[in-house]
């Protein structure tokens, strides 16, 4: 077996070299941070190819780099394939250079040759080749080009003993080599000239300008996902499968057994049938994302919020993980993997899961379509920014109160701007979306049977009284809890504890326990209170995948405390939109005195869990709860 390690910086195309190689799916983006642990695949079935974390270098600074480096010094690897990007060789042959110092063939894949090009810079890869003593091959990764031998040059590599150059002491004179090196190889014509990329920045991060672009942007997105292309997709998949699915076979059943129709037509159709047209939604929303992801605009987006993620005492690169969030928030806890310090990790591991992800989508589009249908694009902005800002504040309370630890320095490379390819941009949204359907003919498929069931049965037997089934004893049970927030419908209740199996669920119950859920729900939801639900579903305690993610990452306390923190900050937050909405709107508080009391003893009783863990913190200690990354975390905080 021949081992084949990649390495590369950040966002030299890796990860599309991975792909093209071994025929892997693996997601690829614009955007650092995107590769956050080794994955394995294979060029033949004598050649394996390992994808490591994108890093600049091999100082052990950050969790990417331990991960390489003890992969590289720890593991068998005869070959490197070093990926680096042909306009900005002088960076990318540092981390070259500190390849050689491990006695490894190395294979220089010299990737974006458009790019130079593009920017004037020419390079003799013949007398680079010569100069660094290594193999160079050129390509062009997004394009395939240049790839085609690359099979062919790792098995002659095999064994061979190659003349390096010597070790250059320090940073500052590897530097001075790489560029001497690089002054009788390349001709650059890119000095002093503003690249497109230049001029896009002036524009997209002016210090006035950057953060109403940004919101501009996020409302352009959700102006495209419901009203111009997802919208429209949602409306006519509804009619398809009503006309086609639903309506032919609640006539063929027509004769059966009163239980048998019901779940059926209302229990499995009906529920699935509900979900399903939210697809086209979900699909056309991660299709933008992906757009901003690939084109390079997501590292700026980081960039705008490392000056406010720095007053709350988080690095800037916190805020990639919680942009992760906004697809899932499972792998944007694993995600916090990358970041350097062990208190940014936990702080961005507890306030990812705020992000809106795509499971909760599915709510917002059902309550915009019915009580916001005129202005979908604004509510939806409205509750992204919410998880945002929430986010934020929650850091902030974490770091002046639990979490007290010295801020660590941000890094962040901004990419050149690129335009996405259509195979890439659809690749990455199916790759997002696509779990979306696995959950609806599993977990989803599964829950809508058990929830007819409850709501179709008691003790008597088959009930068509739904007010009299099992489920109604529950959602009477867990009603007073959610009253003060507006949502006095037990089956409210019963569809917000559902959710958290899975968010999506949310909508199968409220379409199995409500039928009709236009008359349904606008009976029982002011707007004031349809958005507190919002509000309440954007923000309550993640879905089990997530908190089983968190327990596996930062053990059984983190997934504890995100569980019911979350749950609490949402009640809050829920509790005061109604108050006060229902107070501009109606002129009443639409609370009771025993509810806002209520209020007053959860806002107590928060205040004074904070006041105990920030007594009690043990995080300095050298001690890490990280169940799985243990090798990372022995050393403790920096």
């Amino acid at each position: 077996m021949i081992n084949v390690a990649l390495f590369g910086n950040p966002n030299v195309g890796k990860t599309t070299v991975f792909n093209l190689l071994t025929g892997s799916n693996q997601y690829v983006g614009n955007w650092p941070g995107v590769t956050i642990e080794k994955k394995e695949g294979y060029l033949k079935d004598d050649i394996k190819i390992v994808d490591l974390p994108g890093i600049y270098a091999m100082d052990t600074f950050s969790n990417e780099e331990k991960v390489s480096k003890s992969f590289l010094e720890n593991e068998d690897v005869d070959v490197i394939l070093n990926i680096v990007d042909a306009s900005n060789l002088s960076r990318n042959l540092y981390l070259t250079t500190q390849l050689m110092k491990y006695n490894k063939p190395i294979i220089l894949l010299l990737n974006m040759l458009d790019l130079a090009d593009s920017k004037g810079i020419q390079i003799d890869y013949d007398k680079l080749a010569e100069e660094l003593g290594i193999q160079i091959i050129p390509i062009i990764a997004k394009r395939k080009s240049g790839t085609e031998n690359i099979e062919q040059v790792i098995r002659n590599s095999v064994g061979l003993k190659t003349s390096y150059i010597e070790d250059f002491g320090t940073e500052s004179e590897t530097y001075e080599k790489i560029d001497s090196i690089l002054t009788k190889c390349t001709i650059d014509e890119s000095k002093g000239k503003k690249t497109i990329t230049d001029k896009i920045d002036d524009f997209v991060l002016n210090p006035i300008l950057a953060y109403p672009i940004f919101i501009g942007i996020l409302f352009l997105l959700f102006k495209f996902t419901f009203d111009w292309v997802g919208g429209p997709l949602q409306d006519l998949s509804t009619t398809l499968i009503e006309d086609y699915i639903i309506a032919p076979v609640d006539g063929l059943l027509a004769s059966s057994s009163p239980w048998f129709k019901s779940l059926i037509v209302d229990g499995i159709l009906g529920s699935l049938g509900g979900t399903l047209p939210f697809f086209p939604l979900i699909f056309v929303l991660f299709l933008g994302i992906s757009l901003f992801e690939d084109s390079g605009y997501m590292s700026r987006a980081a960039f705008l919020m490392d000056k406010i993620m720095s007053r709350v005492g988080l690095s800037g690169k916190a805020f990639i993980p919680m942009v992760m969030g906004m697809g899932c928030a499972s792998p944007a806890i694993m995600a916090t993997r990358t970041l350097e310090s062990e208190k940014d990790r936990k702080i961005t591991a507890l306030i990812s899961p705020l992000m809106t992800c795509g499971a909760k989508l599915s709510i917002y589009a059902l309550f915009i379509k019915i009580f916001f249908k005129d202005n979908a694009a604004i509510i939806t902005t409205s509750l992204y920014l919410l998880g945002i800002v929430v986010a934020i504040l929650v850091a902030l309370i974490l770091n002046k109160t639990v979490y007290k630890t010295e801020l660590e320095p941000f890094v962040l490379e901004l990419p050149e701007y690129r335009v996405p390819t259509l195979d890439a941009l659809l690749k990455n949204a199916w790759n997002k979306s696509k779990g979306f359907l696995y959950k609806v003919v599993t977990v989803m498929f599964f829950m809508s049977v058990i929830i007819w069931a409850m709501s179709s049965f008691n003790f008597g037997g088959f009930t068509e009284d739904i007010n009299t089934s099992f489920l109604s004893y529950l959602g009477k049970a867990m009603a007073p809890i959610f009253a003060p927030l507006g949502f006095n419908d037990w089956r409210i209740s019963v569809a917000l504890i559902t959710g958290l199996g899975a968010k999506e669920v949310v909508v199968n119950t409220l379409l199995i326990l409500f039928g009709n859920l236009n008359a349904g729900l606008t009976g029982v939801f002011t707007f004031i209170t349809a958005y507190t639900f919002l509000v309440f579903c954007a923000l309550y305690t993640p879905c089990i995948a997530t908190l089983a993610t968190m327990r596996k990452e930062y053990g059984n306390k983190m997934m504890f405390a995100s569980l019911f923190y979350q749950f609490g900050l949402a009640w809050i937050v829920g509790f005061s939109f109604n108050f006060v909405g229902s107070l501009i709107a109606f002129g009443e508080t639409g609370v009771s005195i025993g509810q806002f009391a209520s209020f007053v003893v959860v806002i107590i009783f928060t205040v004074l869990l904070l006041n105990y863990y920030s007594k009690n913190n043990k995080l300095n200690s050298a001690t890490c709860d990280c169940s799985s990354c243990k090798s990372k975390c022995s050393q403790g905080s920096k």
